[in-house]
């Protein structure tokens, strides 16, 4: 049965290329001051992915995949373009954007206020998680 209001799984996307190139880039425009991800601010720290990022995973309900540009898929290359970084609800009518680049510019690498901003933003949407069946 589908249900097109029910968060299947969620796709963040990161504003900037993956591959080795595109990590190396990345890193040197942090540090200039020319590169910005605030999805990597969130789920990043110096050292490689954040313990608070990992913790939260299973809290959400929902399987979550994290995409660099070059690594979209079409859908989401159509649901994301020109807006990110971006979290995206894969629900059964399709690909929703829920936070873009403004939002989650604001949450400062937060990862609690990203879990409350993602809460919020499905509700606002009218989306449910998919473990609240």
């Amino acid at each position: 049965m589908t249900d097109p209001s029910v968060i299947r799984r969620l796709i963040g996307v990161y504003h900037a290329d993956g591959g080795l190139r595109g990590e190396l880039a990345y890193v040197v425009g942090k540090v200039r001051g020319t590169a910005s991800c605030a999805l990597c601010d969130i789920t990043h720290g110096a050292f490689g992915r954040r313990r608070q990022w990992r913790d939260l995973l299973p809290e959400l309900g929902v399987p979550v995949e994290l995409v660099h540009l070059n690594e979209r898929s079409a859908p989401v290359r159509a649901a994301s373009e020109g807006r990110t970084p971006c979290v995206l609800a894969v629900t059964d009518g399709g690909h929703l954007p829920l936070l873009g680049p403004d939002e989650l510019t604001g949450l400062d690498g937060d990862v609690a206020r990203f879990a409350e901003a993602l809460r919020a933003a499905a509700g606002r949407a009218g989306l449910r998680w998919e473990s609240a069946d």
